[in-house]
């Protein structure tokens, strides 16, 4: 993961520095916890990997996508549930795969979109365009932003 896309989920703007991390790294584990949210085992394991690229970081990012953590986690949320899936995150994207085409028209709606190339799913914040124009292939963007993924399971019932 690069400086940015872990500015970008920590949620800082501006200058960073250790102790800026720190504390950037607590709010988003209260606010992101699993205990608190169905999507988060997923976001704290983003959450871990941009604290490790922060953690001993000087300098400064230009955030433009404030609130991207929310964003990052309402897309989780609204996928966590279809059985079947396999969710990733390569920085500042969430790429789909799996058993992907039984929840074509729910995966739509949660604003995912279909990389053709690549034959994935993918969501990204409208406003974040990319300036990449390049065919990376899956391996590329992973070895690049790093990756972290999981496999869906349906909630259980309580009886």
């Amino acid at each position: 993961m690069n400086n940015q896309d872990a500015a970008n989920i920590l949620n800082i703007v501006g200058e960073v520095n250790p102790e800026i991390t720190k504390l950037a790294y607590r709010r988003a584990s209260m606010k992101f916890h699993p205990d608190r949210n169905p999507a988060g085992l997923v976001m704290m394991q983003t959450i871990n990997a941009a604290y490790e690229t922060l953690k001993d970081f000087f300098g400064q990012c230009d955030n433009e996508l404030t609130g991207y953590d929310d964003l990052l986690n309402d897309a989780i949320n609204a996928i966590i549930n279809c059985e079947g899936l396999i969710i990733e995150v390569c920085g500042n994207w969430v790429w789909l795969t799996g058993e992907t085409l039984k929840h074509k028209n729910f995966i739509k709606e949660a604003k995912f979109k279909w990389a053709s190339q690549k034959k994935m799913w993918y969501f990204r914040p409208e406003e974040w365009k990319s300036s990449n124009r390049q065919n990376n292939s899956m391996d590329d963007i992973r070895i690049t932003h790093g990756s972290i993924s999981i496999k869906t399971k349906p909630m259980q019932e309580i009886a």
